[in-house]
Order: structure tokens, then C-alpha cells, then sequence
């Protein structure tokens, strides 16, 4: 009983320590960069000075291998002192005999026949759109014309759970003419929307995929985030199979590309251009998505900017009231579907639609600390809700500020050019600007380091970082910088 009590125990410490990591993660990294590649890590094993952790997919495991293994070991080694290194592995996709993985070569490409258990839906990475959509369909996936890639796709996302209003109708309406047309009906070609973080690009673009694949003449969609493209056009190069990349993209007919302001690289940006050129030509559908317009997208090559302008640029606007109402309702709805105790009083989804001005990510934050108060038996009182809607009003004014303000502020405040601030140039009457700018961006918007390095020339998330101590610590020691700072803030916000 003594042997069962501890490892009962050290679960519970393994767990507590997995959800301290990823509260960290989420605070360095943002919302997004952890929902997209952290969410679903797990922590296996701890000991020796070697922590252990597993992530569903192999592509997962070399991403984050890539880009954060040493945030990884940094935080661990905090939360585990002795820590020494942080190993990362692919879990097994058979568990218990409840997933059968086949592969075989047909035509040149993968196919891949599974069944999912719904105790683990992530246990399989998707290789393709249409891969995912059969496999809710039916047992067996008949891959034979499939692509060989492209980023998971959430079945969750489909137009009827997209919530229209009068900042997303043209925009929905554009998403659902691309969807149900048939071959050669390209009225909006390339399709480029955009928006502000949490008003529902990624949930657009995958109802597009999940109508597409659906469609009888069963068109070849491709999935894809900017980061994950840029992955698979590194690995391709690397192993000299660039060629074999580039005839499977241009051989799809509808090709999403989510978070376009990520896409970095000369060599890639002109690969990105050239498929750009090759399927448009060829009257193949071409969506894109970003946190601005095209043409605001100043690390994207020139060419690149230019084409995707030349399309039709549709903008997804913040919420307005009956919307924000319309979100929350639905969201009360679904819940009570799951928990038939659960209430939300009318004047309470009127308070946080009115209050809460933001994004969906927002009232969905909102809308979660109910839901959390409910399930712990503690319904939200009015001077707790009164609370939670002054906390998210505060950081709804700061995230009005952009990157662009900031630098726009500080170049004038300091004598120097935008482009001074962006370039590699080292010396002191540019670097001392540029830190400020960086500090005021990670304490006056939500971005996140790696966020801002790249928006800051394509630095790495450490130098940000770096930057961001120096100047809390220079602020700390020193009144009249501290006061500076003040002045330059208030400026912005203005």
C-alpha cells in the first residue's frame, strides 16, 4: 500500500511541476506559440538530473528541438534544480491496441489508414486536410492522390460554429464562396484576410478546409501555417528533396497558408513566391491570413507582398455588441449542454458584452473564470464579476497599442530612424533605443518575445529578453530613466 501511495505521489509532483513549466511557457511565449506547440506536452519521467517529456508528433518534437529547447531546459531547471538537460520524445501512437498505423507508397505518396481513440485524439499527427475529414467519416483512409503534408486541422472549426456579426460577414461570406465553388469558379483569387489576434482568422480558414474537403469533386486542400511550411521547405532542402516538394505543392488545388507575418528567409520567401505565381497562374485557390494587411507585412519579400495585395484583402473587425452577446450565448449554451446545472443570468452576459470590448479570446477568458467558479461550486458574485471585468478592460487598453506606435514614438523621442531600430547596427545612440522599444513592446502589448524579436529585424527571442532586463533593471536604479520611460508611455497611449 506504501509502494502505491508514492507513485501516487510523485504523479501528483510530476503533474505540478509539468502545469508550473507551462504556465511559464505560456507567460515567455504567448497564447498562441504555447496553444500551437506546448499545449499538449506531457512530462513522463524526472530524475538524475534528466527530465523527460513527450509530445504527440515527431514534427512537434523537432520544432520545439529547433526553437526552444533551451527556454526548455532554462525553465526546468528552475522548477527542478539539478535539472541538467530536457529530453524530448515521441509518444507512442499504439496505446493499448486502441490506434493501428499502416503506410504504404501509392503513387509516389504516403497513405496512412487509422482509427483514433477519443482518450487520445491527438495521438496521431494528421498528415493531411483531407486525410483528417475521412478519417471522421470512415475506418479506412483511401489516401491515393493526397498531399504529402500539412498542419493539423481542428473538426471543431466549421462554419457553423463560426459566429457571424457585422465585422466577419464579408469576410465568412468570401470563406463560404471559396469553399462550395467548384473548379474554375475563382472570383477571389488570392484570398488575403486579416486581423487582430483572437478575432477568429484560424477558425475561418479551417471551415474553409473542412467545407472544401467535402465537396464531390473532392478538390487536393492543404493546410498550413507559415512556421510549418517554412519546417517542411528546411527539411526538404536539407535532405535534397526540394524538387519532389515543390511538384507535390503545385500539383493541390486549394492551398491555406495561416499566419503569414511568421514566414521568414530569403531562400523560402522566394520559394513561397514562386508557388504563389505557379498556382495562381494555373487557377488554383490561394487563401492566406495574417495579423495585418499584406502590404504592412514589412519582413515579407517585396514580391511576395505585391502578389498577395493584388487579390481581395478582407479585414476581420473587433466584435460589436450583439456579436460579442451572440458569442457568450452560444458558449452558455454548449455548457449547460455538458452540465445542465450551469446558469449565466441575462445581466450578467449583458455586463461582459458590454465591458469586455476585445476579441473572442477575450469573452472566452471571461466566460472560462465562470464556468471555472461553477464547476469549484462558487458561482461568480457581482463584485468578483465587477473585478474580473476591470482586469480585462485594463488589458484591453493595452492591447490596443502596436509594435508600429512604439517604434514610431521611440525613433522620434530618440533622434533615429525606424530603420535604425530594425537593422543589425551596434552602436550605442541606436541600441539604447532600440532595448526601450523592445521593453515597451513586451510590457505594452500582448506579443511574445519570439513575437517581437521578429518583428524587430528577425532577432531571437533571447536578445528581447536580454533587452527587456536591462532596461527593468537600469528603471529600477534610476528615477529620472524611470520617468522617461513614463513620458514615452503616455505618449504612445495617447
Amino acid at each position: 500500500m506504501r509502494h502505491g501511495a508514492d507513485m501516487q505521489g510523485g504523479e501528483r509532483d510530476q503533474a505540478e511541476v509539468m502545469e508550473r513549466v507551462k504556465a511559464r511557457l505560456k507567460a515567455q511565449l504567448g497564447q498562441d506559440i504555447f496553444m500551437s506547440w506546448f499545449q499538449r506536452m506531457k512530462l513522463d519521467n524526472l530524475g538524475k538530473g534528466i527530465c523527460q517529456v513527450s509530445v504527440p508528433t515527431a514534427f512537434l518534437r523537432s520544432w520545439i528541438q529547433s526553437h526552444y529547447q533551451e527556454l526548455l531546459t532554462e525553465i526546468f531547471a528552475d522548477e527542478v534544480p539539478g535539472t541538467l538537460r530536457v529530453d524530448i520524445v515521441v509518444r507512442s501512437a499504439v496505446r493499448g491496441g486502441g490506434v493501428t498505423i499502416r503506410s504504404s507508397r501509392i503513387g509516389g505518396r504516403t497513405a496512412a489508414a487509422a482509427a483514433l481513440p477519443a482518450s487520445e485524439p491527438e495521438a496521431l499527427e494528421v498528415a493531411t486536410v483531407r486525410d483528417l475529414a475521412a478519417r471522421q467519416a470512415e475506418p479506412e483512409v483511401l489516401a491515393a492522390s493526397q498531399p504529402e503534408f500539412g498542419s493539423p486541422l481542428d473538426p471543431r472549426y466549421v462554419f457553423d460554429s463560426f459566429i457571424e456579426g457585422a465585422s466577419n460577414r464579408v469576410a465568412l461570406a468570401a470563406g463560404k464562396a471559396v469553399a462550395e465553388s467548384g473548379p474554375g469558379a475563382l472570383r477571389f483569387n488570392p484570398l488575403f484576410i486579416h486581423a487582430a489576434v483572437g478575432l477568429g482568422k484560424t477558425h475561418l480558414l479551417q471551415a474553409i478546409a473542412n467545407a472544401a474537403v467535402r465537396r464531390k469533386d473532392q478538390p487536393r486542400v492543404v493546410y498550413l501555417t507559415a512556421e510549418y511550411f517554412m519546417w517542411r521547405f528546411a527539411a526538404a532542402i536539407r535532405d535534397n528533396r526540394a524538387l519532389d516538394l515543390k511538384e507535390t505543392l503545385r500539383g493541390i488545388d486549394i492551398l491555406i497558408i495561416d499566419d503569414t507575418q511568421f514566414l521568414q528567409g530569403k531562400s523560402i520567401q522566394q520559394e513561397f513566391c514562386h508557388l504563389l505565381n505557379a498556382l495562381i497562374d494555373s487557377a488554383k485557390q490561394v487563401i492566406c491570413a495574417a495579423d495585418r494587411p499584406a502590404s504592412e507585412l514589412e519582413s515579407l519579400d517585396p514580391r511576395v507582398r505585391s502578389r498577395l495585395s493584388n487579390g481581395i484583402t478582407l479585414e476581420i473587425g473587433i466584435p460589436d455588441y450583439d456579436m460579442r452577446r451572440a458569442i457568450l450565448e452560444s458558449r452558455a449554451e454548449a455548457m449547460r449542454t455538458e452540465d445542465p446545472s450551469f446558469s449565466m443570468p441575462d445581466h450578467m452576459i449583458e455586463a461582459i458584452a458590454k465591458r469586455v470590448i476585445g476579441s473572442g479570446r477575450d469573452l472566452e477568458g471571461a466566460f472560462n473564470q465562470i464556468a471555472f467558479r461553477h464547476s469549484l461550486g462558487q458561482p461568480l458574485s457581482q463584485a468578483h464579476l465587477d473585478d474580473l471585468l476591470n482586469q480585462l478592460t485594463r488589458a484591453n487598453v493595452e492591447r490596443r497599442v502596436r509594435i508600429e506606435d512604439i517604434l514610431k514614438f521611440v525613433s522620434r523621442h530618440y533622434n533615429v530612424t525606424r530603420t535604425d531600430l530594425l537593422s543589425s547596427r551596434r552602436t550605442k545612440t541606436i541600441v539604447r533605443p532600440r532595448q526601450i522599444a523592445m521593453y515597451l513592446a513586451k510590457t505594452m502589448t500582448p506579443r511574445s518575445l519570439p513575437e517581437i524579436g521578429r518583428r524587430f529585424g528577425g532577432r531571437d527571442h533571447t536578445t528581447v529578453l536580454h533587452a527587456v532586463r536591462k532596461i527593468e533593471n537600469e528603471r529600477s536604479g534610476d528615477e529620472r530613466f524611470s520617468n522617461e520611460l513614463d513620458i514615452i508611455r503616455r505618449m504612445i497611449e495617447e
